[in-house]
C-alpha cells in the first residue's frame, strides 16, 4: 500500500498563499498601475479571497513592498562585474525579464506602477523609512561591487562609486520608462568601467583602438 504524502503545515501553506498573492500582484500591478489596482483583483487572480491578502500583508502597500523586495532579490544576483560580462542597466528590469520569464511588457508596466508607488511612498511617515530601507540596500549593492571590482589606491571611496554606479544604472532606466531611449550598451558599460576602476578602463580602451 503506497504511503500517503505527509500533510502540509501551516507554515508551509502561509508560505506558499504568501507566494501566490506576490505572484499576482506583481501582474496586477504591471497592468494597471499601483493606484488602480485593488486588492479583490490580486486575491481573485491568485485563487484566495480579498482576507487571505490582510491575513498576509498589512494592506496594499505592504504587499508591493513584499513585490519589490523579490525583484530587488532578483535584480542584485545578476550586478556582476562591468570588466568581466556584458552589462545593461539593471534598472531597466530586462535581465530580470529574461531571467524569470516576464514580458518586456509586464516588466515595463511594474516599472512604471514602482514610481507611482515611490512618489506616494515618500511622502507618507510610515512608508518614507521602508522605502528608504530599500534604497539603502540597493546603494549597498553597488558598493560591495566597487570595492569588490575596484583598484586600491582609487582616491574616490568605493562607497561614493557605488553612489555614483547607481545613479549611472537607475538614471538609465528612468530615461528608457520615459522616453524609450536606451543608452549605447556599450557606451553604458564604458561608463560603468570608468567609474570603477578609470585607470583599467583607460587601458582597454588604448587596447581596443
Amino acid at each position: 500500500m503506497a504511503q500517503l504524502p505527509d500533510p502540509i503545515s501551516r507554515r508551509d501553506r502561509q508560505r506558499q498563499t504568501r507566494e501566490a498573492l506576490i505572484f499576482a500582484a506583481r501582474a496586477v500591478f504591471a497592468e494597471g498601475g499601483y493606484h488602480a489596482a485593488s486588492l479583490e483583483r490580486i486575491a481573485r487572480e491568485a485563487g484566495f479571497s480579498k482576507g487571505a491578502v490582510y491575513s498576509n500583508f498589512d494592506g496594499k502597500p505592504a504587499l508591493f513592498l513584499a513585490v519589490m523586495d523579490q525583484n530587488l532579490e532578483l535584480a542584485g544576483a545578476g550586478l556582476g562585474d562591468p570588466f568581466e560580462q556584458p552589462t545593461r542597466p539593471a534598472s531597466t528590469g530586462r535581465d530580470l525579464a529574461e531571467q524569470e520569464g516576464y514580458s518586456l511588457e509586464a516588466t515595463h508596466g511594474f516599472a512604471l506602477a514602482t514610481l507611482e508607488f515611490i512618489a506616494s511612498a515618500a511622502r507618507d511617515e510610515k512608508l518614507a523609512p521602508q522605502l528608504q530601507e530599500r534604497l539603502t540596500s540597493v546603494l549597498d549593492r553597488y558598493s560591495e561591487l566597487a570595492h569588490r571590482v575596484r583598484a586600491d589606491g582609487e582616491s574616490l571611496p568605493a562607497d561614493e562609486v557605488g553612489k555614483l554606479l547607481a545613479a549611472l544604472d537607475q538614471g538609465a532606466g528612468l530615461i528608457l520608462l520615459a522616453g524609450g531611449v536606451l543608452p549605447d550598451p556599450a557606451v553604458f558599460q564604458a561608463g560603468m568601467q570608468r567609474l570603477i576602476d578609470p585607470c583599467r578602463a583607460a587601458a582597454e580602451e588604448r587596447a581596443e583602438g
